[in-house]
């Protein structure tokens, strides 16, 4: 197993210490959190870029990043939700855009098709990390001005999250058609 399917399975790894450390009312927790989620959050692109840097990309990595990945956000929403934190309707239009563009992907693969992230998917996901750990920081620094960045910064990631899986099922329009 190369190195960077050894950072993404470590990123599905950490998940359970993150949602533990959400969830604990020990001293800090929450910051702990913040902490393991920013570091889960910041192998995305390191094992991505160490893939493609020595030229070790494989079928495993393919299916195993995009997971990690869905698994870290959905885990964050979902607690979040459980603690009150986000609306449930916020994490719903998040994740169902997830399935949707992994219902569209295994349509794709089935074809022989691969379809790489857009540029609009890559920013959905740094806004939903933005927004996320400026929740678990509890809209640190920005609470010392009275800013709502936690908040804002959400919304801005729904928005884009919808926006995105316009943008997705529009482009691959012609998938779903093939099948009707």
């Amino acid at each position: 197993m190369n190195l960077a399917n050894k950072i993404t399975i470590t990123r599905i790894l950490i998940i359970p210490l993150f949602i533990i450390s959400l969830l604990s009312n020990f001293p800090y927790s929450q910051y702990i959190a913040a902490f393991i989620f920013i570091l889960a959050a910041s192998t995305d692109s390191m094992d991505g870029y160490i893939a493609r840097k020595r030229n070790e990309i494989t079928n495993l990595g393919k299916f195993l990043d995009p997971l990690a990945d869905k698994l870290l956000i959905t885990s964050a929403l979902v607690v979040l939700v459980e603690m009150g934190r986000i609306s449930s309707i916020v994490a719903i239009i998040i994740i169902s855009r997830e399935f949707i563009v992994t219902g569209f992907r295994v349509v794709a693969a089935s074809k022989g098709i691969v379809i790489a992230a857009s540029w609009l998917g890559k920013i959905k996901t740094i806004v939903q990390i933005v927004a996320i750990v400026s929740i678990l920081l509890d809209n640190f620094p920005f609470q010392l001005i009275g800013f709502s960045f936690d908040t804002i910064s959400l919304y801005l990631a729904t928005i884009i999250t919808i926006l995105s899986g316009i943008d997705y099922i529009y482009k691959n329009r012609k998938l779903l058609k093939e099948n009707a």
